[in-house]
């Protein structure tokens, strides 16, 4: 039996599917098979059909390839000034700190405030501190103390720029063609992973690792102009929360005791801590076990991106969303990732790092779409920060962690780390998962209340924490 009630913010319907046999409550959120959603309206770039969206994608692509050049040079450049991997775990951190101690309220923020606004200021924020890195590094007065301030500096603007953006793109494409928004915005993302870092090696190459800050600095613009251009009228902004106490307390019960958003947060707050430590590992995979150059770190790097679009770009087709095809992403994840760790050859890791790439970037978008698309639009901004912190923010816990991994036992044993993660991810999903659906068998009334949380004020109960279909 299905029941259908109206979507909150843009009118489209939304699917609450009941046990077999059309008796019962309905399934608890976020664990409907990837299957039931189907394709998206439109095939694998549905999005791209909303003109803001095009807008806002063409301006993230210039940015990011500036991001991923800036990232491969941070690195790079930690690496230079004579620091061991250990450190560069801990400047790593510093960057991510910010988001794990104030990224609740960042995510408030955009709550509160204006998004598109507010991303135009985190983006001349993000501009002038490449900038100053940039200007430092050419000058050849740049040491190591400094690069830890960038860093953290670059952290706090993050903290309230990821869950703005993150939540901006619904507000552009509405809840039914979330999903393969999420998924092209990775494929964007991955796609840089490619261009990015190619530029960096060649750039470091030929004039210097401070020319990658600058040009990062630039990239910036592509964001404004296309925050600029966008079509207001045709925005699907969330109301604005009003100030009242208690507000980031209410964030965290609200994604405790809703199921669809608890889970995924479970598997990437481990995933985030130690998988997706590739700024650390990376680096000394390329110098330490294959001995190479920013070039060898370069071809590593783009590989998973290559793997990473390839992988956006199935998801985007599918639809993949719901705890069950999390699961089995972060297994498969989890496997590949030991598989590149025991690649014998430069070659044959790159192969595998392309197929690692793929796994990776379909855990993350099918985590974000199941988040975004269990969370009330009144807790979107605070539900997807704290996604933000399991995600970036768990790197100052895991960036030390992985370094002094990789220093002790050698390159291929932060890889072997972050494998044995995300199974351990795959593992908790799967009990958790188990737990829920035992609940859900039970009388009405026996458990579910403490799997989902209440119904906003006027909504219906069935509505609350649920997917659409």
């Amino acid at each position: 039996m299905v029941s259908r009630k109206p979507a909150q913010d843009d009118g489209e319907t939304m699917t609450l599917v009941a046990p077999a046999g059309g008796d019962g409550p309905p399934a608890p959120a976020g664990l409907r098979s990837p299957a039931s959603a189907g394709p998206p309206v439109g095939g694998t770039f549905a999005a791209l059909r909303v003109p803001n969206y095009r807008r806002f994608l063409t301006g993230q692509i210039v940015s990011m390839c500036g991001t991923w050049m800036q990232t491969v040079a941070l690195g790079w450049l930690v690496l230079s000034l004579g620091a061991s991997g250990t450190m560069l775990g801990v400047v790593t951190a510093a960057q991510f700190l910010p988001i794990l101690l104030f990224g609740a309220y960042g995510g408030l923020i955009a709550d509160r405030t204006n998004t598109r606004k507010l991303l135009a200021c985190t983006a001349v924020v993000q501009a002038l501190l490449a900038a100053v890195l940039g200007i430092l590094v050419i000058t050849d007065v740049v040491a190591l103390w400094m690069v830890i301030i960038f860093a953290a500096a670059l952290g706090l603007a993050q903290a309230a720029d990821n869950p703005a953006r993150q939540t901006f793109v619904q507000e552009m494409v509405g809840r039914q063609t979330l999903p393969n928004a999420v998924s092209l915005n990775s494929v964007t993302m991955n796609a840089a992973r490619v261009i990015g870092p190619a530029l960096a090696g060649a750039t470091i190459t030929l004039v210097g690792t401070g020319v990658c800050f600058l040009l990062n600095a630039l990239s910036f613009a592509a964001v404004l102009v296309a925050l600029g251009r966008l079509d207001v009228a045709a925005l699907r902004p969330t109301p604005r929360v009003p100030r009242a106490p208690g507000q980031i307390r209410e964030g965290f019960h609200y994604a405790i005791r809703t199921t669809g958003i608890r889970i995924p947060l479970l598997m990437m707050v481990l995933t985030g801590t130690l998988a997706y430590e590739f700024q650390v590992t990376l680096p000394l995979v390329a110098r330490e076990t294959f001995h190479g150059t920013a070039a060898t770190f370069s071809l590593l790097t783009g590989a998973m991106g290559a793997g990473a679009v390839a992988g956006g770009l199935l998801v985007a087709r599918h639809r993949v969303t719901g705890v069950r095809a999390l699961i089995t992403v972060a297994a498969a994840f989890g496997v590949l990732l030991l598989a590149s760790a025991a690649a014998p050859t430069l070659t044959i890791a790159v192969g595998a790092l392309v197929l690692t790439g793929a796994a990776s970037v379909a855990f993350i978008s099918a985590g974000n779409a199941t988040v975004q698309l269990s969370a009330d639009p009144r807790m979107r901004g605070r539900v997807m920060s704290l996604w933000s912190m399991a995600f970036l923010g768990t790197t100052p816990v895991g960036g030390p962690i992985a370094g002094a991994v990789a220093q002790t036992f050698g390159a291929r044993a932060g890889l072997v780390l972050a494998g044995v993660a995300a199974l351990a991810a795959a593992l908790i999903g799967l009990a958790s998962l188990r737990r829920v659906t035992a609940a859900a068998s039970l009388p009405a009334g026996a458990t579910r209340g403490a799997e989902q949380a209440p119904p906003p004020a006027g909504q219906p109960a069935s509505r609350a924490g649920c997917l659409p279909a």
